[in-house]
Formats: C-alpha cells, structure tokens, sequence
C-alpha cells in the first residue's frame, strides 16, 4: 500500500511537470521573422544603361564637312605679291593646279644664296616644266623690291621671287614654323595641285633631293 502510494504521488509529479513544459509559448517569441523583417538591409541601386542618343559631337562628319572647313586654304594664299622682275601682281591661287616650291630666304643670306643655286639646277633637271613654279619670298622687312630684283638679276635666278607682306610673313610662320622667319635655316615647303603645303626639313638641300621630293608631287594629277 505504501508502495502504491508513492507511485501514484511520482506519476502525479510528471503529469505536473510535462503540462508546464508543454504550454505554449507567447506568440511573439514563438512567431518566426517574416521575409521582410529579414531583407531589412537597403538594397543597392540598379544602374541601367541610359537610351539617350549618342551627342551630335560624337557623329561622323559629312564628306561636304571635309571637304568645306578641313580643305580651306591659308589666308596668304589670296595676299597680292607681285613677281619684281616682271611687276607682275600674282597670288598663290593663281598657281593652284601647278607644284610650287616655294623659299622664305634674304639678300644678305649666303646659306639661301647656295639654295637658289641649287633651286637653279632643279629647273635644269627638270628643263623648266610648265606645270612646276619656284617662288622665293624675301621675309626681311629691311629690304624692297628694288634691292631684291637686283640680287636676282646679278645671280641670274629666273624665277618668281616677291617681298611679302608683314603679315604674309607672320602667317607663314605661324601655319609652317618660326624657322620660316630665318633665312639660314634655309625653310622651304612645297605647294601640291590641290593647295595643300608640305614643308621640307630645314637645311640647304641638294638639287637631286628637292627633284626626289618634288616627284611624287609632280606625277600627281588633279
């Protein structure tokens, strides 16, 4: 009977136990997070590509654009010089459609001096084409017409030279180099059919150098 008793007093203590144990919790800790609660971290910004159209700065230019503003020629293209043998007024695009071979020099210059002899023999090899001008401007403000016409005459150099203006002479060199404003550098450039100038490396060149410069430029056509 003893026995007994404390049987039923030990099973009475775990109903006690396992119906504390088994109730159930508050909701709010039992409630598990939702989605939400879990990305509650800001999200990134998506960058998507724009759909605007490319600037007008990026397009391709016309062929009439090229051929327009690239092509212009040089403002001492359209100057007045006037050839001091003759007294003849001419421009440069008066010469469009020959090769002109043109010398920025000075009287008193012994380096252009052994150039034009070398400019002489050019024309000899290439017996005086009808399509090729040599032009040698004289850039020295101190010397005229007069005084250049005589140097070319006791040299017997035939062909065109002119006293520039100020102007001219500043252009050239602000288009080609300042070396174009220094005689003894002997600076020469070479006009195509076309208009477009090339300038030769400085230094007096020989006559078979300028022909070998001028060939490509004498074979061209329009």
């Amino acid at each position: 009977m003893k026995t007994q008793n404390i049987v039923m007093t030990l099973m009475l203590l775990f109903v006690l136990v396992l119906s504390s144990c088994g109730g159930t919790a508050p909701d709010a800790m039992m409630e598990k997070p939702t989605e939400s609660a879990m990305m509650d971290k800001p999200t990134e910004e998506v960058m998507t590509p724009h759909d605007t159209p490319m600037p007008d700065a990026m397009t391709k230019p016309t062929e009439a654009a090229m051929d327009g503003g690239m092509m212009e020629a040089p403002t001492w293209f359209t100057a007045a010089l006037t050839n001091v043998q003759t007294g003849e007024s001419f421009t440069i695009n008066d010469l469009k459609g020959k090769v002109v071979l043109v010398e920025t020099m000075a009287i008193w210059c012994s380096n252009c001096k052994k150039q034009q002899g070398q400019v002489k023999a050019l024309h000899a090899l290439l017996d005086e084409r009808a399509d090729f001008v040599s032009l040698g401007l004289d850039i020295d403000p101190n010397e005229n017409a007069d005084a250049l016409k005589s140097y070319v005459n006791n040299n017997d150099f035939d062909w065109y030279y002119a006293v520039p203006s100020v102007d001219v002479s500043r252009e050239i060199a602000a288009l080609y180099g300042d070396q174009f404003l220094n005689p003894p550098s002997t600076p020469m450039l070479i006009i195509d059919r076309k208009g477009a100038a090339h300038p030769l490396p400085y230094g007096i060149k020989s006559a078979e150098e300028l022909l070998s410069a001028l060939k490509p430029f004498l074979d061209e056509t329009m």
